[in-house]
């Protein structure tokens, strides 16, 4: 299977799905995550980097996911060379799943088990989350953590702040 930059998807350790001590642990990351962590590589969190590269988490993604973070890296307010642009996607696409790569993948013919998100543009990270048997998804997204809060996700998977991401790593 190949990711959108041509290159081969490297697929995660076929655990079993309802395990929430899986290692490595399944996540999906959004967008703004992934900006904070490749390209302005906050050193905050570079521990949460650290995880995807060395294997302890499985960074599930999408085709759709992977084309906002592609898209939103030529974004002219980050004022990106095309050099750095293509590195940063490039380095992560390196490090994570497709969905479709997934052997027990488990789409669902509508997003019916899932919460819609007030913002239209976020449900392609639940959908990810889902369809990827994510463990959890970590956004510093409101319109996605509001959900969180509401207990919207019938223990589908967690929606977690980068900050609560890098406790719980640090509390393990």
């Amino acid at each position: 299977m190949l990711d959108l930059s041509g290159q081969a998807a490297v697929p995660c350790a076929n655990q079993p799905v309802s395990s929430t001590t899986r290692n490595p642990l399944r996540v999906v990351l959004d967008t703004n995550v992934l900006v904070s962590l490749y390209v302005f590589a906050d050193s905050r969190f570079a521990l949460l980097r650290d995880c995807i590269e060395n294997g302890q988490w499985c960074a599930i993604s999408s085709d759709t996911c992977l084309a906002e973070f592609e898209r939103v890296l030529a974004y002219p307010q980050f004022g990106l060379a095309c050099a750095v642009q293509r590195a940063a996607y490039s380095h992560y696409v390196q490090c994570v799943t497709l969905v479709s790569a997934l052997p027990e993948v488990n789409r669902a013919t509508s997003t019916s088990t899932l919460p819609h998100c007030q913002d239209p543009d976020d449900q392609k990270f639940l959908e990810a989350a889902r369809d990827g048997s994510a463990d959890w998804l970590v956004t510093s997204d409101k319109a996605l953590l509001v959900l969180a809060r509401r207990d919207r996700l019938r223990n589908l998977f967690q929606i977690l702040t980068p900050e609560a991401a890098l406790a719980a790593l640090q509390a393990s």
